[in-house]
């Protein structure tokens, strides 16, 4: 049998003192209240009384320690998955209020439906889908969880509700320790079941994504 459910877990907050871009760079750990927030995550799912059958994240740091709480709770070791990563970007290590007040980085900004400053938003959804019907054939039973990034599940969002890719990027619902939970119907098609944010987020800093 595969997965009942499958829960897209946004990472916690990172530190990120010099408040940059900080895309697939390394070093980028969860804060101290980012570790908060994917225990409240973790805890959260715990409270659904529902069982997990499997853990996936994405190679990098700060996602690697979101799932840490899901360990703890559910005694799984989450199966690193690079198709869950974060997408590439031309502006890694800036910061975006000045790239973007550079004439010099404008012609990354010539084609916003693409992205034409980074990975193409079909070729995330398509790397996201495999991965979450893997998640879910490869879950004996009870639900899945995958740990990812923003921009991946807020991309897996509206493929699967049919809205538009192209979006601002400072308007996802996509927030630090969010749940995006999901269900493959019969017809092979995901329906999207649940969105929650059960971190507490006051005066968090996210300015990680773009």
């Amino acid at each position: 049998m595969p997965a009942d459910r499958l829960h897209l877990v946004r990472h916690g907050e990172v530190h990120n003192p010099a408040r940059v871009l900080y895309g697939r760079l390394p070093g980028y750990g969860l804060s101290a209240d980012g570790r908060r927030m994917a225990r409240q995550a973790a805890e959260y799912v715990q409270s659904l009384e529902r069982p997990i059958g499997s853990l996936v994240c994405s190679p990098l740091q700060r996602t690697r320690e979101s799932s840490e709480p899901f360990t703890e709770l559910f005694g799984l070791e989450p199966r690193i998955d690079e198709r869950v990563i974060e997408p590439t970007n031309v502006f890694e290590g800036r910061r975006m209020k000045r790239a973007l007040t550079n004439p010099i980085n404008w012609r990354h900004l010539r084609s916003p439906d693409l992205p034409s400053w980074g990975e193409p938003y079909l070729q995330v959804v398509a790397r996201m889908d495999a991965a979450m019907r893997d998640a879910w054939q490869a879950t004996e039973s009870g639900d899945a969880v995958i740990v990812s990034h923003q921009l991946p599940i807020w991309v897996t969002h509206l493929a699967v509700t049919g809205a538009l890719m192209r979006h601002n990027p400072t308007q996802r619902r996509c927030a630090l320790s969010s749940i995006t939970s999901f269900a493959l119907d019969e017809d092979g098609t995901w329906s999207e079941i649940a969105y929650v944010e059960p971190a507490t987020l006051s005066g968090a800093v996210d300015v990680g994504a773009v």
